[in-house]
């Protein structure tokens, strides 16, 4: 069966679902995103991926043609018309057709699809036995340039940092900002463990704010830790307890070296894998349910 894609209002075949090579999401990067994903007949925290859509497009003065529930029964339409359970869904809007110019003006209507599909960012031993990621020159996008926080089409920024994590040898890399602090990696938050404190970069030192993020700030405070928002540098990376990465994709990646330097035992650390029980336990849980 021919894997089916929404476009503009309607499903297509995978193979017929193409846009202008004149739309401005591919010629300029004009647009937004979302990735969501799916657990066993529910689509994990929809609507607070729609809110965060709605968001970034309101800050590019992006209009997005359909209301937030046409949204979420559309993403549902998608997943049973593949007849996935378990999926891995990215909601794409771009600005639309226009000229060869920057004016978003030209651009009469926007472009919304929909895909869905299956996913596994990791291979499973990186779970089980950790991941090696490294700080690389690349400078997260200043705040006042391109807010990190807004999930745009424009992802040059993170790109760049892949490509020097993949010369250096591993598979995620760590932006630094312009002041030398930790941001986030190119697709993932990052958080550090001393005894019971957990700590994470906050959104204005140049990060996104994450959806599995901060279901992981969530679940931390309920279970005792104390969970902090604050700014820091790689020593505190380096000299940490555990290191762990959340996202939406990837969920909670253990990471057991950074730059060389082993972190902790150099294995993944207890607090990482009971944080990964309790957000596994909430997967099912915690947003739109459908039947295929």
């Amino acid at each position: 069966m021919s894997s089916k894609i929404f476009l503009n209002n309607r499903l297509v075949d995978k193979a017929d679902a193409t846009i202008s090579v004149f739309d401005h999401g591919l010629l300029y990067g004009d647009g937004v995103f979302e990735g969501i994903r799916s657990y066993g007949g529910l689509v994990f925290k929809l609507r607070e991926h729609l809110d965060r859509l709605f968001e970034s497009a309101h800050t590019l003065m992006l209009e997005i043609p359909m209301t937030k529930e046409r949204l979420e029964k559309a993403v549902v339409q998608t997943l049973k018309a593949n007849r996935l359970k378990d999926a891995y869904i990215r909601l794409v809007v771009t600005r639309g057709v226009g000229d060869l110019g920057l004016d978003p003006r030209k651009c009469r209507q926007p472009m919304l699809f929909i895909i869905a599909d299956e996913i596994m960012l990791y291979p499973r031993a990186y779970y089980e036995k950790g991941l090696q990621i490294a700080t690389v020159p690349t400078v997260r996008n200043h705040p006042e340039a391109l807010n990190p926080q807004l999930k745009t089409l424009n992802y040059l920024n993170n790109i760049l940092a892949k490509i020097e994590a993949t010369n250096a040898g591993v598979d995620e890399a760590i932006l630094l900002n312009s002041q030398g602090y930790v941001t986030e990696c190119t697709g993932e938050n990052i958080f550090y463990v001393r005894g019971k404190c957990i700590a994470t970069p906050p959104p204005y030192v140049g990060i996104l704010r994450g959806i599995t993020r901060s279901v992981v700030m969530r679940i931390a405070k309920e279970l005792g830790f104390s969970v902090e928002e604050d700014v820091f540098t790689r020593h505190e990376l380096y000299t940490a307890d555990e290191v762990f990465l959340t996202g939406t994709a990837a969920e909670i990646v253990p990471v057991v070296k950074i730059d060389n330097r082993q972190i902790g035992s150099g294995k993944p650390g207890k607090t990482t894998r009971l944080l990964t029980k309790e957000f596994k336990k909430l997967t099912p849980k915690e947003g739109v349910k459908y039947d295929l």
